[in-house]
């Protein structure tokens, strides 16, 4: 009698950083069903999700899985609910490369937060040994620098994964770490590069970094495999592998065919999977793994209690109480603005905050009123970002009331607007009949001249005018936290007697909150009611914002929910703005009277722990809020656009008709390239023009001040004018060497060939 053999198979899991991601294989490793998803930090709730999908779809080959294997930095809390072995993932993907491609001799993975190289050698007795290495500590160079930087340049995945790789506009990008990484890519927006070079130009940098740091001195011969999610979905990237390895192979002497690179350095099909099909492998060649799938009730169990492990380091909530949340919004909460009605044509001065993740414009009367606000995510340019803004003010002045008499611009997108919009004082103004233009911060320079500028005010002084017009002048610290930095002014008598910024590290800002919120799946909007709902906080490092994730990464581990992630990267942030960035001991040594400023105030969970922590610090302390901290800036630069052009009695300001046909184009190739010192540094030309002025050009990407000219002609006037300033200007550092270090006594001449010498009788 013939007996049918029963089929069984085999459920291989990479839990991963950012994705959860399966393979269901027969008994001769093909595959038969497979997903990858993201789990927005929901690692579980995601698995279990796709499994009873499994269920459905192949109710035969589920009800048949024998035993399961599982892999990935968040497989050890989940294994045990399924049964699963647990197989380290660099065995796994070792495995899966061994059995599928036995002629590859080199293998890159990048993950969300992980990258590996693996290198097969050839040992003396024939047999293959392997070469390991990963990424331990930063996770500078994988998916989640790529995820973080499309976020700031304002790429959609979709245009990602059309974008192709091109040298020719390549910039420079620190892809050691992290967050320098992201700090370069903010300059680079901010300077209207556009986004194609700045993913380039990354996808470059994270290349190389792993191929000089990873491959430990290694060189990674052919035959090449690339796995993992961003070398799978993203073609640019895998070009750019594929370019600086054949590169280092000409260097090396290394025999390959230029025409089959594809070949060489392959993708293949399922690259995604590799871990969780090496687990299966890895898994099925051992014999000490004896129990067998038990089905979902335990995972199910896991998701529904949370599986929170309450540690005695926790932290207390937000909130302990309802009444403590109510008096908390009872009194800090941001009202919201209604425009007043104007029933005649109303002087006014538009001022424009270009920030880095969002841009900002306001109209203020001549007494300093606010007549009109205007707020936008910012598209990843500042020249098309401000031209959306005046189109939108001028969308709103149907019935002509609006007679803007100046303009003042400040933040990222200020250099770049003040020359083209013809500012007042880095600060914009005008609109229908404007006489002004005020320009201020990072994108000042860049629009400065095409639009004619009158001044150029730092955007500190715009937060400082804006705050003082708010309060008054007894303010003694202004906290202003962005998008992307962090400002923390400190006043005497009226005056600013200090400042701090965070110039490197974008830890403890918007984007932070911003890119937690997305990783969850919440709209930023509704991060403060998620974050309120939690009966504890974990305790987060303060600090580097790479190791913020990190934590978060491992607290996720740990079971705590996203409302209590929420509430502890709340809690983390006053640390970052008080203990990181401006290190100060002793807050109540600044004053005590606060004044809080910048987008992220209106996160209601972030303002809550900010004053919790000034007032535990500060006892007596009084907080104030902007009414209007998101456009705290532009209002600043309203201010100052009114007062310059009132105090010079014209402007030079373009008018908004010219400034709304304003055109630009970028170019960066090695015609723009510097060539007055040895460093020949990539710069970027921005030439920006209104119908009735010349084109002017501003020039972003430089290291140092010789980079703003072109010709020699120019750089031998700079050189000139730059002797010529230190014979007028004292340098005090070096007076102030000379006479520390200056003989207190006089001391005899020393002798010399003419010396004559005496004999003493």
């Amino acid at each position: 009698m013939n007996q049918t053999i029963k089929k069984t198979y085999s459920l291989g899991i990479d839990i991963g950083s950012t994705t959860v991601k399966y393979v269901l294989c027969d008994t001769h490793f093909h595959i038969v069903a497979k997903a990858y998803t993201p789990h927005d930090t929901k690692q579980a709730d995601t698995l279990l999700r796709l499994l009873e999908e499994l269920s459905q779809t192949n109710q035969d080959e589920y009800s048949a899985i024998d035993k399961v294997y599982i892999t990935g930095s968040g497989a050890s809390r989940i294994a045990p609910t399924l049964n699963a072995r647990f197989v380290q993932e660099v065995n796994a993907v070792v495995l899966a490369v061994e059995h599928m491609h036995p002629d590859v001799n080199a293998v890159v993975e990048l993950g969300g937060q992980d990258a590996k190289i693996i290198h097969f050698k050839e040992g003396k007795d024939g047999k293959k040994t392997v070469l390991t290495s990963m990424n331990d500590k930063c996770a500078s160079g994988t998916g989640a620098t790529i995820e973080k930087c499309t976020m700031k340049v304002g790429m959609e995945n979709e245009d990602l994964q059309k974008l192709t790789f091109q040298t020719d506009k390549l910039h420079h990008v620190a892809a050691k770490c992290g967050v320098f990484a992201e700090t370069d890519i903010v300059n680079l927006v901010k300077t209207s590069v556009p986004s194609d070079e700045i993913m380039n130009s990354l996808a470059d940098a994270i290349v190389m970094q792993n191929l000089t740091v990873l491959t430990r001195g290694n060189t990674l011969m052919p035959n090449v495999l690339l796995l993992g999610g961003p070398n799978t979905y993203l073609p640019f990237l895998q070009d750019c592998w594929r370019m600086r390895i054949a590169e280092l192979w000409d260097e090396r002497g290394i025999e390959h065919d230029k025409e089959k690179l594809n070949e060489l350095i392959l993708v293949p099909d399922n690259a995604q999977y590799y871990a969780a099909l090496g687990a299966v492998i890895f898994g099925e060649g051992e014999n000490n793994h004896d129990k067998s799938f038990s089905g979902l009730i335990q995972l199910k169990t896991l998701v529904d209690t949370g599986g929170t492990k309450h540690n005695e380091n926790n932290d207390a909530p937000l909130v302990s109480s309802p009444e403590e949340l109510k008096t908390f919004k009872e009194q800090y909460a941001i009202k919201a603005f209604t425009p007043p009605k104007l029933t005649k044509k109303t002087t006014c001065f538009l001022g424009i905050d270009g920030g880095s993740t969002s841009s900002k414009a306001v109209l203020i009367g001549e007494d300093g009123e606010l007549l009109l606000k205007v707020y936008q995510l910012s598209k990843g340019n500042p020249i098309e970002d401000t031209l959306e803004l005046l189109q939108n003010i001028q969308d709103h002045n149907n019935d002509g009331f609006y007679d803007v008499k100046g303009l003042g611009v400040t933040g990222y997108a200020a250099d770049v607007l003040g020359g083209a919009l013809k500012a007042d004082a880095n600060i914009i103004e005008t609109i229908a009949h404007m006489k002004g233009l005020g320009v201020t911060g990072y994108a000042a320079d860049v629009l400065g001249g095409a639009l004619k500028a009158d001044a150029n005010i730092i955007e500190t002084i715009a937060h400082m005018k804006s705050a003082q017009k708010a309060f008054g002048e007894s303010i003694n610290v202004i906290c202003d936290i962005g998008g992307q930095d962090i400002k923390v002014l400190f006043m005497e008598n009226g005056m600013m007697k200090n400042f701090r910024l965070s110039n490197q590290c974008s830890a403890g800002n918007g984007m932070l909150l911003q890119s937690m919120a997305k990783q969850f799946g919440v709209a930023v909007e509704g991060f403060a009611d998620v974050a309120f709902k939690a009966k504890q906080a974990p305790m987060f490092n303060y600090g580097c914002a790479v190791f913020l994730d990190t934590d978060r990464v491992n607290f996720q581990k740990e079971g705590y929910t996203k409302e209590e992630l929420f509430a502890g990267i709340s809690k983390v942030l006053p640390k970052n703005v008080w203990q990181y960035v401006v290190q100060a001991p002793n807050l109540a040594a600044f004053g005590n009277h606060f004044v809080l400023q910048g987008g992220t105030q209106y996160n209601q969970a972030a303002l809550k722990a900010q004053v919790d922590y000034i007032k535990d610090k500060v006892p007596n302390a009084r907080v104030d809020v902007h009414p209007h901290p998101g456009e705290a800036g532009a209002y600043g630069a309203a201010l100052e656009a009114r007062d310059v052009v009132k105090q010079k009695g014209l402007a030079t300001f373009v008018g908004m008709k010219e400034a709304l046909q304003m055109t630009y184009s970028s170019k960066t190739d090695e015609s723009t390239r510097c060539h007055f010192c040895s460093i020949n540094c990539s710069r970027t030309f921005i030439d920006t023009q209104t119908p009735s002025s010349d084109t002017v050009r501003y020039i972003a990407g430089f290291a140092c001040e010789d980079g703003t000219v072109e010709s020699v002609e120019a750089f031998k006037a700079l050189k000139s004018s730059r002797k010529g300033l230190q014979k007028t200007v004292p340098n005090l550092v070096k007076k102030e060497s000379t006479s520390l270090f200056a003989p207190t006594y006089d001391l005899e001449e020393k002798p010399t060939s003419s010396t004559q010498i005496q004999e003493q009788q």
